[in-house]
């Protein structure tokens, strides 16, 4: 009988009749947990440049301005002695997106109100870290700043917090694990990414028929959400394994955004491809995702350096040890020197059986190498079997976890001291002249006297 029995929970996700309620009590949720979990809300507004200090928060604060009372869907206000740090919050679920206007409006009452910034909650999900996903006038941001957070990017956050970087205190501990429960039921509507958007389907077809062209107006998005995929998956990944999962960018694509979003389309009307790239910590180097729409292939692979000693083939067997739990399919590029394209490239089932495949040429020396795996590319915009997202989180998650958490780089044995030869003690040979201790005293006064 007790089996059929429901845990009563702090944030229950019963009794939620519909968007506003949703919102309102998502907000809540968020914003009572911060107040009480010192080490989540510090990793939550450290960021933002908040200081640490009482952290107090607020639902629905009304605002006068003009003739119109606003209610912002919440506040927050970090007070360290005299000083405070203040943000309005801005809350969407679902499928909710944020509007240029309703913020705007919030800037301007920030600003009124003396307050630092204005932070805002969607299921969008930037493209980049302090890129915000809806654009509103620049000259608002002259005195607020304008924040954003993805509810993937808060309920990694607080993952990590709980599982990894650790809560002191056990009560608050149990209290942001019901914050994790709540984002993670369906009914929470703190969704994870769902679709690549309406110009996907258009632009895919135009790829694979040839005539997409750099004018075409869906392009932009495409590459925006390419890249919010990237860091989705960047998120749900580091979420797993208890690190900071970043995407990788130059550092004009950091300064620029714009710059990026147009290499993505340059590559697409070329190449018809799409591609970046995710750093883990204490990996051998960068996972790359290439997602190419002609071929309808997404492929990850990882590059590392070959060991600087040794035959071809024992360079290979390096290699092939640390590749245990990779499946057959995985594919190996080997880089030679002086030669920047590969010199032989076998998959890994048949390198198992014959490792001197790789190695083209025995008289060149292995540089590097270069492991791959790909598989058929999701067509579909949305989520579920034979979309897009889902084969390329897919994907991410089987190379790291067969592949790229297994290699290590190579690193040459420290060399060892050199042992001291034994020392040669040359023994004298006594002359039988010479005085003995085994002589007795009447023999050495005689020879003595002669």
């Amino acid at each position: 009988m007790e089996e059929t029995w429901h845990h009563a929970r702090l944030i229950p996700t019963s009794g939620i009749s519909g968007a506003e309620e949703q919102e309102r009590r998502a907000t809540s949720a968020l914003l009572a947990v911060m107040s009480a979990v010192k080490e989540f809300s510090r990793a939550m507004l450290k960021p933002l440049g908040a200081p640490a200090g009482t952290v107090e928060c607020y639902i629905e604060v009304p605002f006068q301005s003009g003739d119109k009372t606003y209610y912002p869907d919440g506040l927050i206000r970090v007070r360290r002695g005299s000083k405070a740090w203040t943000a309005l919050v801005e809350v969407k679920t679902g499928r909710n997106e944020l509007a240029a206007d309703q913020l705007e409006t919030y800037l301007d009452i920030a600003k009124e109100q003396g307050f630092d910034a204005l932070v805002t909650i969607s299921n969008q999900i930037q493209t980049a870290p302090g890129q915000h996903p809806t654009k509103v006038d620049r000259r608002k941001l002259r005195k607020v700043a304008l924040h954003h957070w993805s509810w993937t990017y808060v309920l990694s956050m607080a993952v990590l917090q709980k599982e990894h970087r650790g809560v002191s205190d056990p009560e608050q501990a149990w209290i942001l694990g019901e914050l994790i429960r709540y984002l993670e039921h369906p009914r929470s509507g703190a969704m994870e990414l769902e679709d690549m958007g309406a110009h996907w389907v258009p632009v895919r077809q135009a790829v694979t028929m040839g005539t997409l062209r750099p004018s075409d107006k869906g392009l932009p998005e495409v590459a925006e959400r390419f890249d919010a995929l990237l860091r989705y998956a960047s998120l749900r990944l580091g979420r797993q394994l208890g690190t900071d999962v970043v995407q990788v960018r130059t550092r004009k694509e950091i300064a620029d955004p714009a710059i990026r979003t147009q290499a993505l389309i340059s590559s697409l009307v070329s190449d018809g491809q799409l591609s970046g790239a995710i750093r883990i910590p204490d990996t051998v180097g960068p996972i790359h995702i290439i997602a190419d729409l002609r071929a309808s292939q997404v492929t990850c692979y990882v590059d590392l350096d070959a060991p600087r000693q040794g035959r071809p083939t024992t360079r290979v067997n390096w290699l092939l040890r640390q590749l245990k739990a990779a499946p057959d399919i995985t594919r190996i590029e080997v880089f030679v020197a002086n030669s920047r394209a590969a010199s032989a490239a076998e998959l890994l089932g048949k390198v198992r059986e014959k490792p001197d495949l790789l190695v083209a040429d025995p008289k060149k020396e292995i540089r590097s190498f270069r492991v791959a795996i790909s598989t058929p590319m999701g067509t579909k915009k949305g989520r579920g079997r034979g979309a897009f997202i889902d084969s390329v989180v897919g994907l991410m998650d089987q190379f790291y976890s067969d592949v790229v958490q297994h290699l290590k780089a190579w690193s040459a044995a420290p060399p060892k001291m050199r042992e001291p030869e034994p020392e040669q003690i040359d023994q004298p040979v006594l002359a039988s002249t010479a005085l003995s201790s085994q002589d007795g005293p009447e023999e050495t006064a005689k020879d003595a006297t002669g």
